[in-house]
């Protein structure tokens, strides 16, 4: 079953392997690999990606997904914007759950996974809720140290 997942994968994929123009472009070679995709949701998934354009050297456009490094650059220019949107963090069956203001979780999120931490898993995100899944054996402690690694402006929110 191909999924979203799947799909986001192979668009990462793709623009990290070749220099795409347009979205008609990247959505032929997306259904090229088996994904059953429209326009409507190939825009959807380049928007929870954070994918922009940017120039080549011959000035032509094509897209881009930022990199950890770019993410980190992001992260640390926009300090307020984690401090603001963080309300609280709580933990459940070895999970922690992060509320968010409203349209903060994805970017949030982003952040998290663009992390590579080894002790989170995966993310998953709605609107104002991120559930982190650790991996097995990474405490409630390592998790919350992972975050202020992360987050360092968050640090006195984090911690208990």
């Amino acid at each position: 079953m191909k999924t979203r997942t799947n799909r986001l994968v192979i668009i990462s994929q793709i623009l990290n392997t070749q220099q795409i123009k347009s979205q008609n472009e990247l959505l032929k070679k997306i259904n090229d690999k088996g994904f059953n995709c429209t326009q409507a949701t190939l825009s959807r998934d380049l928007k929870a990606l954070k994918v922009g354009k940017i120039a080549n050297n011959e000035g032509a456009y094509y897209y881009s997904i930022p990199t950890a490094k770019a993410a980190k650059k992001i992260s640390d220019s926009s300090t307020s914007y984690v401090h603001n949107g963080f309300v609280s963090i709580d933990f459940a069956q070895n999970m922690a759950i992060m509320k968010t203001i409203p349209a903060y979780a994805s970017s949030l999120a982003m952040t998290i996974d663009m992390a590579n931490a080894y002790e989170i898993a995966g993310t998953i995100a709605g609107d104002d809720t991120i559930l982190l899944i650790p991996r097995d054996g990474v405490s409630e402690i390592d998790l919350r140290n992972r975050l202020i690694l992360i987050f360092p402006e968050l640090k006195d929110r984090i911690r208990r």
